[in-house]
């Protein structure tokens, strides 16, 4: 079973988030606590990621599989959150296992193939000299050098074990699965339930092109967008991405919204 942290003990559907390529819990943490307060919240490493096992099969199906037994194991249903990778996985839940969630929240992807690569991340680690790093700081400085953008850096550097000297990332699988990653599987299914795709407004993971597709998989598909947010909207606008977040869950529960 995927390592995960429930955060709170409030009774009521729980949310639970699944992190994108190269994440983890951990990089939810903030989102998790400040949630926390008005319902229970669980948060997961996804496989070859954090503190999960590692696994040659990094396909869709076999990680909404993994989304499945967590919920599973502490009751379903949950309202589902993923974001990138982990949005794919959660669709791919949706899509297969509709009895395990309520809802659906979608950040900034979409179920279709996409042509660019995030291989540039993996080369950007292989080339960090952890035998020189001590500090989490020092691995900032040599990303940034090899041209990693401030804000990645320190989202990737989230996941070093430093005092190991290894990164907590299936580095050589990912790589090996990168066509998976970046695919989506052919499905003839579709999910009822009610389902958000809250993208970045300076984002372009969510083209309008790609509608079509996304309503006929899931009819009742809602759309927003957090302005100057890119791909990584909940980084870069984490208190947007939460009240959109909160908004949208409270509007589900039938909730009075303050």
């Amino acid at each position: 079973m995927l390592e995960h942290t429930i955060h709170g003990d409030i009774s009521g559907t729980p949310v639970l988030i699944a992190h994108g390529l190269y994440g983890s819990g951990r990089n939810w943490g903030v989102i998790a606590k400040r949630l926390s307060a008005t319902r229970r919240v669980i948060t997961v490493d996804m496989r070859n990621h954090g503190h999960s096992d590692w696994s040659d099969d990094h396909t869709y199906p076999a990680m909404a599989d993994d989304l499945a037994q967590v919920i599973d194991h502490i009751g379903a249903p949950m309202d589902v959150v993923g974001h990138s990778m982990g949005g794919k996985a959660a669709m791919m839940l949706a899509l297969t296992r509709p009895d395990t969630l309520r809802s659906l929240v979608v950040g900034d992807i979409a179920p279709v193939a996409y042509s660019h690569s995030q291989m540039q991340y993996i080369e950007a680690m292989r080339a960090v000299d952890l035998a020189q790093v001590t500090r989490r700081s020092q691995a900032n400085d040599q990303l940034a050098a090899l041209g990693v953008e401030p804000a990645l850096c320190s989202f990737l550097t989230q996941s070093l074990d430093v005092a190991e000297k290894r990164w907590r990332l299936n580095i050589d699988v990912l790589a090996q699965n990168m066509p998976e990653i970046l695919s989506f599987p052919e499905v003839s299914t579709t999910f009822e339930g009610p389902v958000l795709f809250l993208s970045g407004a300076a984002s372009d993971y969510v083209d309008r092109s790609y509608r079509p597709k996304i309503l006929d998989l899931f009819p009742q598909a809602k759309f927003a967008k957090i302005p100057g947010a890119g791909h990584w909207l909940h980084a870069e606008k984490p208190r947007e991405f939460e009240q959109n977040l909160t908004s949208y869950l409270n509007t589900i529960s039938g909730a009075h919204l303050t």
